[in-house]
This record gives C-alpha cells, structure tokens and sequence, in this order.
C-alpha cells in the first residue's frame, strides 16, 4: 500500500477529495473553512474558500454583500467610502458628509483635492482670483466683499499707492495731510530718518524730524549757540534781535538768573544790575 495522504486536522483520508494546502500542509475544505476561512461582515456567515473574500482594514465580505450603506449598490470595483465603520459608495457619502464648494456648490468628492478658509471650502479649480480667474493654489490671497483675490490684483484694485513711491499700499501705511505714505517713504527730508511714530514738524509742506528742523530753521540761543526749538511750548527770551533759552539768559559775571528781572547790557554780555554798577 502507498503511502496515507490525510487531512492535518481531521486526519480523514483526502484521495479523491478536495484539500487545500496551508503552509504546506493539506486540509479538506471544511477543516479548512473552519479553521481559516473569515466571517462576512454583513450576514456573518462564514465565507467559503469557492467564495470571493473582499477585505478593508481587516474586515471582510462576501462579493454579494459588499454594498453601500445607503443606496445598497454593489461596490465592487467601485470607489467607496467609509463613515463609522459604514460603507457607502462615493456619491451617496458626498451627499451625506462631503463639503460642498463655496463656489460651484457641488460636493467635494472625498479623496479630491480641496481649499479651506474661514470655514468655507472650495474645489482646487474653483478657488480662483475673482478678478484674472486664475487658480490661487497654495500663493498667498486677500479676502474681500466675500471674493478672494491674489495680492498682485488685490494690489491693483483696492491697494492705496504711496504718494511718494507711487507703489501700493498693503500694510503698514502712513496718512499725513490726507495722503497715504508707506512707512519706509515717510521719512525726514533732511537726514532721511523714519518719521513714523515719533515727533516731527513741518515747513513748506516738507516734513522734518525736531533735530533737523532745529538746525535748520531755528534761532540759536546767543549764549550756547544751540537751536531754541520752540516746540512743546518751550521758553525763550528774546531781546534786540538776540535769543536765549531760559537757563541761558544768566548775569555773564555772577550767572544769576535774570528771567523776570531787570539786567543791563555790555556789548554782547548781560549783567545783573549789582554787576553793571561796576561797569
């Protein structure tokens, strides 16, 4: 006699049957179906080694079972989608969960690409410059009025434009005598310093920082020579076409101040008068 050919499991004879080998080891089909064949997902009957076993994320279905959730079409060979474990074919899930594009209001098929912004969604294609209709793609936009545009027609159509520089203005921006600067134009005439937050005057329409301006155009205190400003409300005495500051107007011998008091005059110098006795 040859020798015996038997199932691994049951060990019944398989000559003249059918078996199937699992690594390398033979098994008759029910052995086999019951150790290693898987439960079908729907009817949750097993589902048997002639039967077509369709597999997602380790669950699996008879061919015959494998439909939507919803309209109950067969998903074989078709594209599909799952919600909570529940599977339901590409247009039935648009219409149930897919965003719907601000633009064309058509769904957002699952898997397409798609853009977000403030809660609003939109095609790739859809999401273009309302004013070239370009697609904006992943470059930078503005927002508007509820259109979207990118900023190079964003500039051209809603950007005020330096008076300086004639370029527009998208931030950053400087108003002075009902005129739109960008910060970097406004700038001191005189030593090209950035006006923009601090202290400045101005002189036939020209704008200067204090400092500028003092050298420029200020008197100049007879006693330390340097710019009486003026500004802020400071205080000078002015006497015979000559300045001084307040701390400057001193007796020129015994530099006591002479603000509000009576003084005497030697050529160029200012003397109290207990020191113009001596003169």
């Amino acid at each position: 006699m040859g020798e015996r050919y038997d199932c691994t499991e049951c060990q019944e004879s398989l000559y003249g049957h059918k078996y199937i080998l699992k690594e390398e080891k033979p098994y008759c089909i029910k052995c086999y179906e019951t150790l290693f064949s898987n439960t079908c997902e729907v009817c949750q009957k097993l589902i048997s080694c002639t039967s077509k076993d369709l597999s997602y994320k380790d669950r699996h279905w008879h061919s015959d079972c494998f439909l939507c959730n919803k309209c109950s079409r067969s998903l074989v060979d078709r594209p599909f989608a799952t919600k909570n474990e529940t599977l339901m074919c590409i247009e039935c899930y648009s219409n149930e969960y897919s965003a719907k594009c601000h633009a064309c209001l058509k769904n957002i098929m699952p898997g397409s690409k798609k853009m977000e912004h403030k809660g609003n969604s939109w095609h790739e294609s859809c999401f273009t410059c309302n004013r070239c209709q370009q697609p904006i793609g992943t470059r930078s936009f503005v927002q508007k009025d509820a259109n979207n545009y990118c900023l190079p027609c964003y500039e051209k159509q809603f950007a005020l434009q330096c008076v300086h520089c004639k370029k527009p203005i998208t931030t950053g921006g400087v108003n002075y005598h009902d005129q739109p600067w960008h910060k970097e134009c406004f700038v001191c005439i005189g030593c090209k310093q950035q006006l923009a937050g601090q202290r400045f005057t101005s002189r036939d329409d020209f704008a200067y920082c204090l400092d500028c301006f003092c050298n420029l155009f200020a008197k100049k205190c007879a006693y330390c020579t340097t710019p009486i400003s003026g500004l802020g409300g400071s205080k000078y005495i002015s006497f015979e076409q000559r300045q001084w500051h307040n701390d400057c107007f001193n007796c020129k011998r015994c530099c006591v101040s002479l603000v509000g008091r009576g003084f005497l005059t030697c050529k160029d110098d200012i003397l109290c008068p207990d020191c113009g006795k001596d003169i």
